[in-house]
C-alpha cells in the first residue's frame, strides 16, 4: 500500500452555534474540505524517503512519508548532517548551511532539492 502525502480536514462535520453581538446574530458556516499536498515531485520525496529510510537503518514496516520529522524518526543533528550530504551526492546539489538548517521533514528537503535542481537548470 502506497502512502499518501495528504492531510484532509472535514469541518463539515463541525456544529456552529451561533454568536450574539448586540441585537445581531451572527451565523459561522463551515469551511468546505480543503486539502494539503505536497509541493515537491513525487518522485523526489519518494527518494528522499528511501534515502532517510536507509540513512537511519529504519525498518522496512517504518512509514515515512512527506509529513515525516526526522526528529520523530529518531534522527539527531548529525544524523540530519548526513542525510543533507546522502541527497547532496544522489541529488548532485549543494545545499547552503542556513538552507540545510530549515529542513525539518522529508517535504522540507524534497522542496529544496526541487528547487536546486530547478535552479541548476
Amino acid at each position: 500500500m502506497e502512502a499518501m502525502c495528504v492531510k484532509a480536514i472535514n469541518t463539515n462535520s463541525l456544529a456552529f452555534s451561533p454568536l450574539r453581538k448586540g441585537n445581531t446574530f451572527l451565523r459561522l458556516q463551515p469551511m468546505p474540505m480543503r486539502s494539503v499536498s505536497c509541493a515537491a515531485k513525487k518522485d523526489t520525496t519518494d527518494k528522499v524517503c528511501e534515502i532517510v529510510k536507509k540513512q537511519l537503518a529504519l525498518p522496512d514496516h517504518t512509514e515515512v512519508c512527506g509529513e515525516s520529522k526526522f526528529s520523530e524518526l529518531g534522527a539527531d543533528s548529525l544524523d540530519t548532517v548526513e542525510i543533507v550530504m546522502s541527497l547532496e551526492e544522489h541529488f548532485d546539489i549543494s545545499v547552503e548551511e542556513s538552507s540545510a538548517q530549515t529542513i525539518a521533514t522529508v517535504e522540507d528537503a524534497a522542496d529544496l532539492i526541487d528547487k536546486l535542481v530547478a535552479g541548476k537548470a
